[in-house]
């Protein structure tokens, strides 16, 4: 299936998306051009459970299609439509009669799909005939218009399911605020973010403060240079709100990666970093190693001068471009810190500048085709599992926070906080003391997921 390209363009995607039940992606089943333009074919990719989406592709340069919501078998389907994007604008035909909604024969001789009276798939002379809108068109038969192509969806569940809510915001801010580490050695979680010149690794600080605060606000050095702002090392505590009680998270920004140990953060000053040996302030020079003689180096640092998470940081634009020696550069950071038990995830910055759905809205971030490319890839880049990698928005040239971009900000942060306690919890069992410490809060596993309802 990886040679096979879907025909659905973003723009398409982000119509059909709006019009079901509920955050989804598309997942590829059949191809007309590719499996061949046979009605058996196409009904073999459909289970007798799960949900679909039949998309034609016509010459007119419209998309028409139909969406299942039950098994194939059961003909009752008040859920389904049928529908047609024809550029910006979309039309959508909802079920009148439940009864009539869908058909799907099986006969291999004359097999048919039905939606209505809106669309009609059906074999003649061993291949597939659309009829749709009482136009009909066939395949090499018919002069124009034609349609060029049939994809069959299947509809998934978007992989992570956030409460995309005021109530979810607050939830979420609230497991933060009280959170507490597992670990009763641990005063608080440092968390490191590492990445290159442009990754979002001070706008990513400067938007979880701005979450806490409730307004965005700018922290010194945010923005972009060829070489990175940031040269030392800087630790921010996370606070409850301005002037408020510092949280247990405490967020370290240093020297940017570069395209090998000759340029940007060098993997022996990322170790004396993660280790606690690194003073904080400390001004990164790549002719200058930390090392013992290194000022305000700490020989026997304790556990809380070290680091508890590492955080990888790229660009979602830039991230299919990454070059061969800054792969290399994570890749081998990657490895010596596996070796320390500390845990490790990638942040994918910009996600809004890549697709136009979570443009509009953040909340599409799980079920973005390009979006899930755009993981995949970094998730390689890093050598992580994709299930490592963590979708943000980070603030830049908003003026007020939002709900849905903060809910992102903050859900990333609790699967931080989560694996420092998974790993911790693992690696430095509790002392007979420990025993009787609050586990963190489980208010967000706890609050059902509220799922939108497209009109």
């Amino acid at each position: 299936m990886a040679s096979v390209v879907a025909a659905l363009s973003l723009e398409q995607e982000t119509h059909l998306l709006k019009l079901l039940p509920e955050p989804a992606q598309l997942h590829l089943l059949y191809k007309g051009s590719h499996h061949g333009f046979y009605m058996h074919t196409l009904r073999s990719k459909i289970d007798k459970e799960g949900r679909f989406v039949v998309i034609v592709y016509f010459k007119s340069g419209d998309v028409k299609g139909g969406y299942l919501s039950k098994s194939s078998d059961e003909s009752k389907d008040q859920d389904a439509f049928a529908f047609e994007i024809n550029h910006q604008e979309v039309t959508h035909f909802p079920v009148l009669d439940d009864s009539k909604a869908t058909h799907f024969s099986t006969a291999m001789s004359n097999g048919c799909l039905k939606f209505g009276d809106c669309l009609k798939l059906y074999t003649e002379n061993r291949s597939i005939c659309v009829e749709s809108w009482d136009i009909m068109y066939h395949q090499g038969i018919w002069l124009e218009p034609e349609y060029l192509d049939v994809e069959l969806y299947r509809v998934g569940s978007a992989r992570r399911e956030l409460p995309w809510t005021e109530e979810g915001r607050g939830s979420l801010r609230k497991n933060l605020v009280s959170f507490k580490p597992a670990c009763r050695s641990l005063n608080r979680v440092r968390v490191l973010l590492m990445g290159p010149a442009g990754s979002g690794k001070s706008s990513f600080i400067n938007s979880v403060r701005s979450v806490m605060f409730g307004r965005v606000l700018l922290l010194p050095f945010i923005g972009t240079a060829t070489k990175g702002f940031i040269k030392k090392l800087k630790s921010y505590d996370i606070r409850s709100e301005r002037g408020g009680k510092p949280t247990a998270l405490t967020l370290c920004d240093v020297l940017a990666l570069g395209d090998g140990e000759r340029t940007g953060l060098t993997l022996t000053d990322a170790l004396a970093v993660i280790k606690g040996y690194a003073p904080e302030g400390h001004d990164f020079q790549g002719e200058a190693p930390i090392k013992a003689e290194t000022p305000g180096y700490r020989p026997v640092p304790s556990i809380n001068d070290q680091i508890h998470c590492a955080v990888f940081v790229l660009n979602a634009c830039q991230v299919m471009t990454t070059s061969d020696d800054l792969t290399e550069t994570l890749r081998t950071i990657q490895a010596e810190i596996a070796d320390l038990d500390i845990p490790q995830v990638v942040l994918l910055t910009h996600v809004d500048q890549v697709c136009h759905a979570v443009q509009e809205d953040v909340k599409f971030v799980y079920s973005s085709r390009i979006l899930q490319e755009k993981m995949q890839k970094a998730a390689e880049v890093v050598g992580l599992p994709v299930s490592y990698v963590l979708p943000v928005k980070n603030y830049s040239s908003e003026l007020s926070v939002s709900c849905n971009t903060d809910i992102l900000l903050l859900s990333a942060i609790h699967h931080i906080l989560q694996a420092v306690d998974d790993t911790y919890e693992e690696n430095h069992p509790p002392t007979p003391a420990d025993a009787s410490a609050e586990p963190p809060s489980a208010e967000f596993h706890n609050k059902p997921s509220n799922l939108l309802i497209f009109d």
